[in-house]
């Protein structure tokens, strides 16, 4: 049974492991974040697991991969459980609208550990959090993939997603093409 958990010292020593067996949760930053991550858990696991969850964006401004700095949106990331970590995936919005800021990639991100891809669990996951989503009264969440990506995309499908456009990520993101899929709630 797959579920999402709010990230806790109890899931600390999995979500541990599954960095240092070289999963990512970060799809951009990869091994940058890894290391990070782990140094974060190292010198402080309770601050560490308190970022996971900021729905009123009080954790200050975030670094774009490019060093931009720009503000941080409300948001929270979950762990994709099954007895263990099996990856992550973040919710993030803007109050009061649907819309982001260009900056920002789409609502929901998720990451699946290598070892438990093509099992169902992103689909899982992706529609957990739309429960989620919903909640906060938003029409809809967009998603983004890369072209090659079909497996993400196949996800995004099979929650009920519809392509609505091809676009060129924010210069941040080093400009790539990707695709917007959108799910209406």
């Amino acid at each position: 049974m797959i579920e999402l958990v709010k990230p806790a010292l109890e899931h600390l020593p999995s979500y541990k492991a599954a960095l240092e067996r070289g999963w990512s949760p970060d799809n951009v930053r990869l091994m940058e974040a890894v290391r990070e991550q782990l140094a974060a858990i190292e010198k402080d696991p309770v601050a560490f697991l308190a970022g996971f969850d900021d729905p009123e964006a009080r954790a200050g401004p975030i670094t774009l991969p490019d060093g931009t700095k720009v503000p941080r949106l409300p948001g929270f990331r979950r762990w994709i459980w099954d007895g263990e970590v099996a990856g992550s995936i973040g919710f993030r919005w803007q109050r009061g609208t649907a819309e982001l800021p260009p900056h920002v990639l789409g609502h929901i991100g998720y990451a699946v550990v290598p070892w438990k891809r093509r099992c169902g669990y992103a689909t899982e996951a992706l529609r957990l959090m739309l429960g989620e989503a919903r909640a906060l009264g938003l029409p809809f969440v967009e998603i983004t993939a890369k072209p090659g990506n079909l497996a993400s995309q196949k996800v995004v499908l099979a929650n009920g997603g519809r392509l609505v456009g091809r676009f060129f990520e924010d210069a941040a993101y080093g400009g790539a093409e990707s695709l917007r899929y959108r799910i209406d709630l």
